[in-house]
């Protein structure tokens, strides 16, 4: 394979229907460096980014930097050289989802080459090359405008896979350029979370409490685009974490997207905002993207409110206890 800049061409073409375009991209040869008709294959990025779009009407908008990315230009890990045009686009969703803390590529065959292996259940993403070519006998056939023989553009795709993705790999190509900067602690948060002696893991890209396990994990602080939203985002969870059924006995088996899982969250997200309040945190909401299934839950249930303040509250109280704080008291709680 050439290491050039991958290149995209815009097709000039009107913006098509994702379901249509989807299936347009199915049956297609598929492998490294096949061609394929180019209608197809921009169809099939196109219909890819648009969905991306349509999922992010509301945005999931984390107060850290997911996988902690070196920031720049995806590129390609063996030759060095940036990619480019819709191959960046796809490279920096593809380290988004896939909490890759590199933005280096590398097919298959380079990281053979290179002496590391793809590792096993990995799976790759598809960029494109285009470019145009001349066959011999279009030599003879010049174009009346440019004077030159005509030339036809291709497009092929090829499978790429993240450098964190790869064992084996020499160390220069897996060497972490941006080191992350030193914690900016809390120390009255820090005291409370070691008073609770709660399983608090850190590590990872996501923040969540498993209630099934009983633990709590958060990224990070220093991966946190303001460090004080770690504090904010781990409160959060051991509200959570109060509510399991060995300690305040919330209920907690609400799916995602199910009103008891909503139901949970606002509790979750006010006793975060009632503890951030005792331990001298401005308090902000850090799960806005839950906004409308809260709405859902106030709207079907004019009481809804009250029963989450006041379980927040509770949650609060027992977890300040742990440190022997001031309670925190919200007025009218039933």
């Amino acid at each position: 394979m050439r290491d050039r800049v991958q290149t995209a061409v815009d097709s000039g073409t009107s913006r098509p229907k994702s379901q249509r375009a989807l299936r347009a991209g199915k049956g297609k040869r598929k492998g490294r460096g096949n061609a394929a008709p180019c209608a197809s294959l921009y169809d099939e990025v196109t219909a890819k980014i648009i969905a991306q779009l349509e999922d992010g009407i509301f945005p999931w908008v984390r107060p850290w930097s997911v996988a902690n990315a070196v920031p720049g230009l995806p590129r390609n890990a063996v030759s060095g050289r940036a990619y480019s045009g819709v191959n960046v686009l796809i490279l920096w969703g593809a380290v988004t989802d896939g909490c890759f803390p590199s933005q280096d590529w590398l097919t298959f065959r380079q990281a053979l080459a290179a002496g590391g292996c793809i590792r096993k259940g990995e799976k790759g993403q598809t960029v494109f090359y285009a470019d145009r070519f001349t066959p011999q006998e279009k030599h003879e056939q010049v174009d009346a405008n440019t004077d030159t023989p005509r030339s036809i553009p291709f497009l092929k795709r090829f499978t790429v896979f993240n450098a964190a993705q790869c064992d084996g790999l020499p160390q220069r190509l897996t060497d972490d350029a941006t080191p992350l900067p030193e914690r900016e602690l809390h120390s009255q948060a820090e005291a409370l979370f070691a008073a609770t002696q709660a399983d608090f893991r850190i590590g990872g890209a996501k923040a969540f409490y498993s209630p099934s396990d009983d633990f709590v994990q958060v990224p990070p602080q220093p991966a946190f685009t303001a460090q004080i939203d770690y504090y904010r985002t781990a409160l959060h969870e051991l509200g959570h974490w109060a509510g399991h059924k060995t300690r305040l006995d919330r209920d907690q088996s609400g799916r995602f997207g199910s009103g008891k899982y909503a139901r949970e969250e606002l509790c979750a997200e006010l006793s975060s905002a009632f503890l951030c309040a005792a331990l001298g945190i401005v308090p902000t909401v850090r799960h806005a993207d839950y906004l409308g299934s809260w709405l859902a839950v106030l709207r079907q249930d004019n009481r809804a409110i009250f029963k989450a303040a006041s379980q927040a509250s509770k949650a609060a109280d027992f977890l300040l206890g742990f440190a022997d704080q001031e309670p925190c008291k919200a007025d009218g709680a039933a």
